[in-house]
């Protein structure tokens, strides 16, 4: 009993980890800000500091693997609906971007190394919370589980603050949709396999698609948008002004 209130603990942790991924510089907050990129060093943080509580989760808790879903699960399902997922994932990135920019609007290559270790290490701190150890908690206590999977979701749509002002509602429903997804994947496979697999590639599409590692820009406020507003009208020249005349 002890142990699995120390889990819990640990799980309510990882839940202000979560919040306060914005002032890490993490998860969907890692791009440029300000014309530079955030710490390195607080990035790397918030990973190592994710990782270690969910390690912290599988030592205390006397029953991780069957309670809180920290395992794969059944293998091939696992794989199949985590290729499933994931290319679901992608595909509507690409639609995303394609109804938003017209095309796909692929960052800089020296950005994706750090885009790949960004999608792995928020998917795992993610599913492991959410659809691992809060999904679990909630369905020891005797939630339905229909419900625990909506509530999970929820919890997760506001650790994440995407429904803060100023954000676009895409990303809402994103969160929501990898809440609901990955909490069904993991009650039909038993483990967060699945939904790990599927989220990280959903991740790393909307980066690949949008430019962003999650937080994208509103309608007509991406730096190629303002900068075309700036621009005279197509068919007008710009004309000089002489020096010495003065304004009228």
């Amino acid at each position: 009993m002890l142990r699995a209130l120390v889990a819990l603990g640990v799980t309510l942790l990882l839940v202000m980890l979560r919040l306060e991924a914005e002032r890490f510089g993490a998860a969907e907050y890692d791009e440029m800000r300000a014309g530079h990129l955030p710490s390195l060093r607080r990035r790397l943080s918030w990973y190592v500091l994710g990782v270690v509580l969910v390690g912290a989760l599988v030592v205390v808790h006397p029953a991780p693997n069957d309670v809180l879903h920290l395992r794969s699960g059944d293998r091939l399902p696992a794989v199949l609906l985590g290729l499933l997922y994931g290319g679901f994932g992608a595909a509507q990135a690409a639609a995303f971007a394609r109804l938003r920019y017209r095309r796909l609007r692929l960052p800089d290559d020296s950005l994706y190394p750090g885009a790949v270790l960004n999608a792995l290490a928020t998917a795992l701190v993610d599913e492991a919370t959410f659809r691992g150890a809060l999904l679990g908690f909630l369905l020891l206590a005797g939630v339905d589980g229909f419900l625990a999977v909506i509530l999970q979701s929820l919890v997760y749509a506001l650790a994440t603050r995407v429904a803060a002002p100023g954000r676009d509602p895409y990303m809402l429903g994103l969160t929501l949709g990898i809440g609901l997804v990955g909490g069904w994947v993991t009650l039909l496979t038993g483990g967060i396999g699945a939904a790990l697999l599927g989220h990280a590639v959903t991740r790393f599409a909307v980066f690949a698609a949008t430019g962003h590692p999650g937080q994208v820009a509103l309608a007509g406020r991406e730096t190629e948008d303002v900068d075309r507003g700036r621009r005279p009208p197509d068919g007008w020249r710009v004309v000089p002004e002489e020096r010495g005349s003065r304004p009228r």
